[in-house]
């Protein structure tokens, strides 16, 4: 009896140091599926994952999904397989873009309005803490010269992208 207890360490070593088996060939298709079927990956043609271990846990199956494994090619899009957009279509499209930067523009300059009215030129009224406390005006007409600078410079990048959709709706 006292040499069982001497054992168990060394069943537990036995089972730890036995080799680990070998995962099989795994085949990636699309951005999130994997298969280990050697016909379903060459059928959707999948491509082989090489060097180290891919895990791949389950999760729920949604709305009563099948107890197969299917895997799902995914959609070309129109840039990448090599159909066109109707003119009309992308004039449209481009309009809307531009009614959307226009919109954004509008936001962002009465934004500017509204800072700079606030900042007053580097002197904004202070507020019911800040007559204790100066740090915090101080710290607060920080954050308002920063909110300028950084509006100032989305305004700048409105204004770009609106000087090149022009430029390409012109041609």
């Amino acid at each position: 009896m006292k040499y069982a207890f001497a054992l168990i360490p060394l069943a537990v070593f036995a089972f730890v140091a036995q080799p680990a088996q070998a995962q099989g060939r795994i085949w990636r298709c699309g951005n999130s599926n994997y298969t280990n079927d050697e016909a379903q990956a060459k059928a959707h043609n999948c491509k082989l994952v090489e060097g180290g271990n891919v895990t791949v846990v389950q999760g729920t199956k949604v709305n009563g999904a099948g107890k197969d494994v299917r895997v799902a090619t995914a959609p070309q899009s129109a840039g990448s397989g090599g159909q066109k957009v109707d003119s009309a279509d992308q004039k449209a499209r481009d309009g809307d873009a531009r009614a959307i930067l226009e919109s954004e523009l509008k936001k962002a300059e009465a934004r500017q309005g509204d800072l700079v009215r606030e900042y007053n030129s580097g002197e904004p009224e202070m507020l019911g803490p800040e007559h204790r406390n100066h740090q915090k005006y101080l710290d607060r007409i920080a954050e308002l010269k920063a909110a300028i600078d950084r509006n100032e410079n989305d305004i700048a990048g409105l204004k770009r992208e609106l000087g090149r959709s022009s430029g390409t709706a012109s041609k």
